[in-house]
């Protein structure tokens, strides 16, 4: 038991609150969205460890801009809904500011803004994004990120059916050399 304890709090320590932004894998980090996607409790805690991170990146605040909108699916009181995406809205500006090549954080950007109701508004950047995506993917800037995620980057982006056919050519070309 203490052994289990001890192993516990070594897990947390980048989430405490002398934690840097470094301290995040991005790895575990989506495997934590993707829970969150279900749970409002591991959103709001997921929210919480990062949102008390000191010296916070642009893939942080867009962690966190992504949280933001999950707790607009989770609410449900249209008026908090929307003070969610609002607020989800800004980090995402404050992410692409800090870190405007950046895939994954373009990436949860652009999936909030497809998969939001059209007639809301807030999709104003699903062109600009999905250009940057492409551009970097192109340039093969995402050897930070692993070849799973870009797969699953490719995927959505294909299935999105917001891209054009010259984009569709390319991402069904790369997405057959990433397997």
């Amino acid at each position: 038991m203490r052994r289990f304890i001890i192993l516990a709090f070594i897990a947390m320590l980048p989430f405490t609150k002398n934690a840097v932004a470094n301290d995040v894998d991005p790895v575990v980090i989506r495997q934590h969205l993707i829970t969150a996607l279900k749970s409002s409790k591991t959103t709001d805690s997921l929210f919480n460890r990062l949102d008390a991170i000191k010296n916070k990146t642009g893939l942080v605040t867009g962690y966190i801009a992504t949280l933001q909108a999950l707790k607009a699916i989770h609410a449900w009181n249209p008026y908090n809904k929307i003070k969610h995406l609002n607020r989800s809205e800004k980090s995402y500006r404050a992410a692409v500011a800090a870190d405007p090549t950046n895939i994954e954080v373009r990436f949860m950007r652009f999936s909030v803004e497809h998969n939001v109701p059209g007639f809301l508004g807030y999709n104003k950047n699903l062109a600009n994004d999905r250009q940057e995506i492409i551009t970097q993917l192109k340039k093969k800037n995402y050897a930070h990120n692993d070849h799973a995620f870009v797969s699953t980057v490719v995927k959505f982006l294909l299935e999105s059916k917001r891209c054009t056919p010259a984009e569709n050519e390319y991402l069904t070309k790369l997405l057959a050399n990433l397997k």
